[in-house]
């Protein structure tokens, strides 16, 4: 099989091939590594190749409904036994995981050939995928800006044709920010539909799940299908639709109501392009018969949210960093100065503190829940600014040392106490406001690829449904990627065009 047929073909499209012979698993996966030697070393996307383990799949039997699809597993939260999870830390490059993760087995079951790990950035704890260890991910349609994150090397590869399909995860924006960025399709599932087990329970009380990042609205639910429903160490016994994801984005959904909004108290003003994804989207579905209204504002309190989400965010980074230390017995000089500034900043904040944090999520599912008896969706851009550059985020020269003195004192909790953690959190959720929402609620939410600027960056749509609404998310979006194909487009590195 040539590469540019490869590229052609979304992974249920492989699967086929295999199923009717008119391929061998063996010789996509020839395609894959060819592609990862090709392109990756521009992208950055794959940390970790696993051609032995794939190797030992493909003399196996491959059952499934992706049999013999080559397909690459994120290197956070992703467990593959034998195998360091390292999630973008030197801190656990070494230490190999005892078992599978669930949701690994599941796409084992499924027939993948998984053959590598994607970057990340240090235990998922930014919008950017730029960890110190493996250095950063760089985007496809433009390797001098980010593809993301925390799942941006998945989205690297698949939007540059590496994998048409690729595990990733989201604790706050995860998967949809690098759809966005990438051009692909996100779909976040709701809170307990996906297992996070066995070794772990509820990422961040059920704010983090598993998913993917892929070209096509039929991969996303066919993955969805996959990976969906409880196991035996499950918090929860999820309730399914009747019939598959999969069936579902073949039907038109009704006609729907649908609220939308662009500003937020964080980012009053984003870019242009951000609002132009959000009324492409907008204007894609009132021609085909349904009603999109313009929301005077968000119909919850978005800064409250946003300061609750990253106070529960760092207070957990401080108890994930306690966790490795005592698996590993390695010390602070392990840890990025990002995170451990985070970590202090949580560690900062009393039970009490934490506890408003967390518990404040039910005011937001109040309000949401109000929202949605008026309105079927919430339309939103995904991302409120362009694509940033890579190193767009690194500290300041002066914060830089401040912080180092601080944390070498121990008295890096200060910080709470100063301007400079607002200036952080409004430099890094100013360009993410919208993604919070969903992770905190426990709501599923979806990012399309609807609109490329003039410049032919991607920039996607973003979607949030009410509680059990996976299955409306796959449906509408079957309906808008007829409307509008995206899936056969995909950044070719060196002649980066935008999709007309």
């Amino acid at each position: 099989m040539r590469i540019d047929e490869y590229r052609e073909y979304d992974g249920l499209g492989l699967a086929k091939l295999v199923a009717n012979g008119e391929v061998t698993p063996s010789e996509l996966l020839d395609c894959a590594l060819a592609q990862t030697t090709s392109i990756d070393p521009s992208l950055n996307s794959i940390v970790r190749l696993m051609s032995e383990q794939a190797d030992e799949q493909l003399t196996g039997t491959l059952d499934g409904p992706f049999a013999g699809v080559p397909f690459l597993i994120k290197d956070l939260s992703q467990d593959y036994a034998g195998l360091p999870t390292a999630s973008g830390s030197r801190s656990l490059t070494n230490l190999p995981m005892p078992e599978h993760a669930t949701v690994v087995q599941r796409w084992l079951d499924a027939g993948l050939v998984i053959f590598g790990k994607t970057n990340t950035p240090e235990f998922g704890a930014k919008g950017i995928t730029e960890p110190t260890v493996f250095g950063p991910a760089r985007n496809p349609w433009d390797p001098s800006r980010s593809p993301g994150g925390s799942s941006g090397g998945s989205a690297a590869a698949v939007a540059a044709g590496i994998v048409p399909v690729a595990g990733a995860s989201d604790g706050g924006g995860s998967i949809r920010i690098p759809s966005s960025c990438c051009g692909l399709v996100g779909l976040k599932p709701g809170r307990g539909l996906v297992p996070s087990g066995p070794t772990f329970g509820e990422a961040m009380h059920g704010a983090a799940v598993q998913g993917v990042v892929s070209r096509s609205v039929r991969d996303t639910a066919a993955m969805l299908d996959v990976l969906a429903g409880g196991e035996a160490t499950s918090g929860y016994s999820p309730a399914r639709p009747d019939g598959s994801f999969l069936s579902r984005t073949e039907q038109d959904p009704k006609s729907l109501r649908i609220g939308m909004y662009a500003a937020t108290s964080v980012n009053p003003s984003p870019d242009p392009q951000a609002v132009a994804a959000m009324e492409s989207a907008a204007k894609t579905l009132t021609e085909l018969g349904h009603t999109v209204e313009l929301l005077d504002a968000p119909p919850y309190d978005d800064a409250r949210l946003n300061r609750e989400f990253l106070l529960a965010w760092f207070t957990y980074l401080a108890y994930e960093m306690d966790e490795v230390k005592r698996r590993t017995g390695c010390g602070d000089d392990s840890f990025e100065r990002d995170t451990r500034i985070m970590a202090a900043l949580g560690r900062s904040a009393s039970g009490v503190d934490y506890l408003h944090a967390v518990e404040g999520r039910h005011v937001h599912v109040r309000a949401l829940a109000t929202y949605f008896e008026t309105y079927d969706l919430l339309l939103t851009p995904t991302i409120a600014e362009l694509p940033p550059k890579i190193g767009a985020f690194d500290l300041a020269k002066p914060l830089e040392m401040a912080s180092d003195l601080l944390l070498r004192s121990r008295t890096a909790g200060l910080l709470r106490h100063t301007g400079i953690v607002d200036q952080m959190i409004d430099d890094n959720i100013s360009w993410i406001p919208y993604t919070q929402l969903a992770n905190v609620t426990g709501r599923p939410a979806l990012s399309l690829p609807l609109h490329w600027t003039p410049s032919g960056l991607p920039m996607g749509a973003h979607f949030t449904a009410p509680l059990g609404g996976e299955a409306l998310l796959v449906q509408l979006a079957g309906q808008l990627e007829r409307a509008v194909p995206w899936a056969h487009h995909y950044a070719d590195i060196g002649q980066r065009v935008a999709p007309s």
